[in-house]
């Protein structure tokens, strides 16, 4: 990633950022330091973020089908669209990580995946909740798409899942 300002200032300045308002988005502090999100993620303190390259992104989404319901945001330019729904099963073909989602709900499309650079294994409180998420970023910081652990009905993450995203952490720290 194209970092436009030395790490480690930009580091120091999301921390006392998020000590100043812990429930601030990452995606407010990314506007508000005139930043790209990608850059801002990959700057909170360590309590907050496991970083990985971008090579994992299939073995990642090869990983969240089988985590039950998520919610999965995609930007695009200024757009934000979300589906709530199990993360569909996918396969390479054509340059592309296509995405067969059967059921109603599930998100169809192709995602060139050669275009991540940086995913962010994510769990940072926001409006008072824990929350934890899965950032794939590009070469210029921008977020391609997040994948949000489900919610229940009473608005509690899914059981399980809090287990399924840190053993996915561990194990692609373990280089699997």
């Amino acid at each position: 990633m194209n970092v436009t300002y030395p790490i480690g200032q930009l580091k120091k300045t999301v921390q006392e950022l998020n000590e100043q308002e812990p429930n601030i988005s990452v995606s407010e502090m990314a506007n508000r330091l005139e930043r790209s999100e990608g850059e801002v993620t990959l700057a909170l303190p360590s309590q907050y973020v496991s970083t990985y390259s971008g090579d994992k992104t299939q073995t990642i989404l090869e990983t969240l089908p089988t985590w039950g319901r998520v919610t999965t945001i995609i930007h695009s330019h200024g757009s934000i669209f979300e589906a709530k729904a199990p993360f569909p099963k996918g396969k390479v073909a054509h340059g592309y990580y296509n995405l067969m989602g059967r059921k109603d709900g599930e998100l169809n499309g192709h995602l060139k995946i050669d275009l991540v650079t940086d995913v962010a294994c994510v769990s940072k409180p926001f409006k008072g909740m824990e929350s934890y998420f899965i950032g794939f970023y590009d070469q210029a910081g921008n977020c391609i798409f997040k994948v949000y652990l489900g919610r229940d009905k009473k608005r509690q993450i899914i059981a399980g899942q809090i287990e399924l995203f840190n053993r996915l952490k561990k194990d692609l720290s373990n280089g699997k």
